[in-house]
């Protein structure tokens, strides 16, 4: 009778080295161990802040009309539109800048005593949400698209267009502070700082947007424009900072 025993323990090599392949991933996705400590850990939960002025806003503006037909309603929104994006155009905003947030057509319904419902005619309307890049050219822009039909207007979301460099400037400042408060407990403890040995990020502190204003400049010899204050903007992030007394 012929002996399969080297077959068979060449299969079975064969499975527990697949075996520890198919294992091998998971183990390596595993998170490192805390890191080992021989004094005493003092967790501290920060905050950097810094402010900034916002440069950009973003305002949505748009067409409401309302007519006896559905279709009048919406030939009547489309023209008055086209005449808005063009007053856009014409001021200089770029058409990335210009993107379509609502497009609706909804009837409108007139309710007697006693009576069902009925429709009385129908509602369209086109809004747009607009970026302006040029804050001091804000209100003269909000005026031409009023002057072109616009009859919605909501907004502005004023907000720092690129806040990388900010944000890192209140990570830094949220380091010092931790070093500071370590220093103070280590003190009062009658120990000192030894070492960082975690720092973690918890998300971005969500900005303290002002009250953004619609107010009127009145200038001599000219008419009232529209402006818009841009205020102070505080942006920040959260971190927490593990460190190591002795």
């Amino acid at each position: 009778m012929p002996d399969f025993r080297p077959r068979n323990a060449f299969l079975a090599a064969l499975a527990l080295t697949s075996a520890a392949l198919l294992a091998a991933p998971a183990v390596a996705q595993m998170p490192p161990p805390p890191p080992m400590l021989q004094g005493t850990r003092l967790v501290l939960n920060v905050e950097g802040t810094v402010t900034r002025v916002p440069d950009i806003a973003m305002i949505g503006a748009g067409v409401v009309t309302q007519a006896n037909s559905a279709a009048a309603a919406m030939a009547d929104n489309a023209r008055r539109m086209d005449a808005t994006l063009a007053s856009l155009r014409a001021a200089g905003v770029a058409a990335r800048d210009i993107q379509t947030s609502t497009l609706s057509l909804s009837p409108r319904y007139v309710y007697d005593d006693n009576q069902p419902p009925r429709i009385a005619g129908y509602q369209a309307s086109n809004q747009v949400t607009v970026r302006f890049r040029d804050l001091a050219k804000a209100g003269t822009i909000l005026d031409a698209l009023v002057a072109a039909g616009a009859n919605q207007i909501d907004g502005p979301n004023l907000s720092v267009d690129k806040p990388e460099a900010a944000l890192d400037e209140a990570r830094t400042q949220a380091i010092a502070t931790a070093r500071q408060r370590a220093d103070l407990y280590a003190r009062a403890a009658g120990l000192s700082v030894k070492r960082i040995v975690e720092i973690s990020e918890s998300g971005a502190i969500e900005p303290q947007r002002p009250m953004p204003m619609f107010a009127m400049a009145k200038r001599a010899g000219a008419a009232a424009d529209t402006a818009i204050e841009p205020g102070e903007q505080k942006l920040g992030v959260n971190l927490a900072v593990t460190f190591e007394l002795q």
